[in-house]
């Protein structure tokens, strides 16, 4: 029997858009928040939004399909909260950028309550609710099966999803698909730092909208390359202070375990290190770019 009901809890940027894209697929969602904000948000979306998790599991009529949509840190406070009201069948999905070892870990402790876990990375920022997401599924092949209408309503054009393997192994392609961001991302902005330190006076926009148009390097992060000069101008109000979320620190951790050499994501990281400590244009474009595809804060600077 196809699933139609579903709990999100973390109603955030990507949970509330995941949530509204479903209601509008046809699905009752119910949403939990620490925030009444949030809950309101949801409520406005069309999601049934809940300040406690105990009525949010109280509301389901079959088995409790839970998708878990918080920061890395906060994913094992959530499925703590969630324990007393699972029970044998019941499924728990991470959608979070988890580290692929710890969700291997969830995934065994929740099997010895006859709960599935299933490991969900999920790519495509604030931007999947219209256009859909990219999903790396990691579990039981068979739950897998069980719930892919899920994934065909939340995926990019139906078919940007995939069942990647066993337990952890949808976090771990996530993983590696955020190291490689990194990568891509870093010689995008050192690019332009060239074109911009060059004797050319060169109206940066203008070309990365010609990049966009047939070029080989076309893609989505140039897309949003464009649309940062578009919303920052010449970027010289945005602090040159680029975060990381974790991944790429995992991917690197990973790499020296398995002896694989990885010297482009590396550098790419230690980049980030490096923006905090002195002005680059470079890293105000990765910081703009951060904020276009995910709606990461921008540090903008006073005056």
């Amino acid at each position: 029997m196809e699933r139609k009901e579903i709990g999100i809890i973390g109603l955030g940027r990507m949970g509330l858009g995941i949530g509204r894209r479903l209601v509008r697929k046809g699905w009752k969602v119910f949403g939990y928040d620490l925030s009444q904000e949030a809950r309101d948000k949801a409520e406005e979306g069309g999601i049934e939004a809940f300040e406690d998790v105990s009525f949010l599991c109280g509301e389901f009529t079959d088995r409790k399909l839970l998708w878990i949509m918080v920061p890395a840190h906060v994913v094992d406070k959530a499925i703590s909260s969630l324990k007393p009201e699972l029970v044998e069948g019941d499924i728990v999905i991470d959608g979070g950028n988890s580290f692929y070892k710890d969700s291997v870990r969830r995934f065994n402790d929740l099997s010895r309550m006859g709960v599935h876990f299933i490991d969900v990375g999920v790519s495509g920022g604030v931007w999947g609710e219209e256009q859909g997401y990219c999903m790396m599924v990691g579990g039981e092949e068979e739950v897998f099966k069980e719930i892919e209408g899920l994934f065909k309503d939340l995926a990019y054009e139906g078919d940007g999803y995939a069942y990647m393997g066993k337990a952890g192994a949808g976090h771990f392609v996530k993983m590696v698909h955020n190291g490689i961001e990194y990568g891509m991302m870093q010689a995008i902005a050192e690019g332009f730092e060239l074109m911009k330190e060059s004797d050319y006076e060169l109206d940066l926009e203008e070309v990365a909208r010609v990049y966009t148009k047939g070029s080989v390097i076309r893609s989505w992060l140039m897309d949003l390359t464009h649309q940062s000069f578009k919303d920052f101008g010449d970027l010289e109000n945005i602090e040159p202070f680029v975060q990381d979320s974790g991944e790429g620190r995992w991917t690197l951790q990973t790499a020296v375990e398995l002896g694989v050499p990885v010297w482009v994501i590396a550098d790419a990281l230690f980049n980030r290190f490096r923006s905090r400590q002195r002005d680059s244009f470079r890293d105000k474009l990765l910081s703009a770019l951060r904020y276009e595809f995910g709606r990461h804060e921008v540090k903008k600077r006073n005056g």
